[in-house]
């Protein structure tokens, strides 16, 4: 392969501009702490800036990454942050009220609970959608309003605080010196990673979202696949919940889960997912999950207020886009100017042999004339 085609095999790939913004973004910080990138070891433990934004940047890791099989289906999932907020909630009311909150048992019931919280509601967005044709916008948003007033019902509008060293792993704890949280988005990615492109059933999601009908032709059995991802896609949420409210020791029905689920669409839409449904692509998820995360790190260190960081997101959203989409980067091909040809002496000028004209016979009433006198 020449160098050229290498080249515009990397410029094609919908991958490129997302690395490019993240790279940015990790410059910018350098430039502004130059340890930015360093990582330490301490008590066999990493630690470092780096380390940091993978391990906060995990639940939304999470969630984007069953947004991209709802999106990939040609759906949305609005309901991801009051699922978020549910699951949190539940988890630490069930262990606030335990006679020993810090049993591992405990934990585990607490895990269970939240977690089997977390596929109910996926069942129910799931059942809106495929059974029954509700639009998926429609059939989310009732949970995602509905979902934030059952998070606070459980925490009766509190802030509900627990001590527990078991529960606190999963959001804070350390294993083969990375975090926890880190490994399971990880473990996760590598599930899906590998039930989608090793074997049919992401070809499958994909034709789903291409063209339902088509599909069902086909003989795809379209509903249940729609069933499945909206169920995924809470159960990711669930898992999502039970780190943020690990991570801080307590369920806050009001703040859990906000916009998260803004972060999720944004992550996929930045990787290089369609919102149109079909072809999806789980590393760039990844890639804008890194991005919003990164971003939000930036603007903390830079000073700038943390309300502004959703203006931040948008101008960046904006240009990744942009610059993914075809018609704007053609419009850039066309305004660069094209390379003029290198002067140089003229070249000489070759004498072109002269070449032999066939003689053409005459064609007229002479000619015929002349052969009826022969005959």
């Amino acid at each position: 392969m020449t160098r050229q085609a290498t080249i515009k095999k990397l410029t094609a790939s919908p991958l490129l501009w997302p690395a490019v913004a993240l790279v940015a973004l990790l410059a910018v910080n350098l430039v502004l702490t130059p340890s930015f990138l360093s990582i330490r070891i301490q008590d066999g433990h990493l630690f470092g800036s780096l380390i940091d934004i993978l391990r906060n940047g995990a639940p939304t890791m999470l969630v984007a990454l069953g947004m991209t099989l709802v999106i990939a289906s040609r759906g949305i999932d609005l309901s991801v942050g009051a699922v978020v907020a549910v699951s949190g909630a539940l988890a630490c009311a069930h262990i606030a009220s335990a006679a020993d909150p810090t049993s591992p048992g405990t934990v585990v019931t607490a895990t269970g609970i939240a977690l089997g919280a977390a596929v109910a509601l996926g069942l129910w967005n799931g059942t809106l959608v495929s059974v029954f044709g509700v639009q998926p916008i429609i059939a989310t948003l009732v949970l995602m309003t509905a979902g934030r007033g059952i998070a606070l019902f459980i925490t009766d509008g509190q802030i509900v605080t627990i001590t527990s060293p078991p529960f606190k792993v999963l959001g804070a704890g350390y294993a083969f010196g990375l975090p926890v949280a880190i490994l399971v988005s990880l473990s996760v990615f590598a599930l899906v990673g590998l039930l989608t492109r090793r074997t049919a059933l992401g070809m499958l999601l994909e034709s789903v979202g291409i063209n339902p009908e088509a599909s069902r032709l086909a003989g795809v059995r379209y509903r249940s696949i729609v069933f499945a991802v909206y169920v995924f896609c809470a159960l990711c949420a669930g898992i999502a919940g039970l780190m943020i409210a690990s991570n801080i020791s307590a369920a806050d029905a009001n703040n859990a889960g906000l916009w998260i689920e803004m972060d999720a669409i944004l992550a996929v839409v930045i990787g290089g997912t369609s919102l149109l449904g079909g072809r999806f692509s789980l590393t760039g998820t990844i890639l804008g999950a890194l991005i919003i995360q990164t971003l939000t790190t930036t603007i903390y260190t830079a000073g700038i207020t943390p309300e502004t960081t959703l203006v931040f997101k948008a101008l960046v959203v904006i240009a990744v886009c942009l610059l993914q989409a075809p018609k704007f980067r053609a419009a850039l091909s066309r305004r660069r100017p094209r390379p003029q040809p290198r002067s140089g002496p003229p070249a000489p000028a070759t004498a072109i042999p002269p070449q032999a004209t066939p003689s053409r016979q005459p064609t007229g009433p002479t000619t015929q004339a002349s052969a009826m006198a022969t005959k």
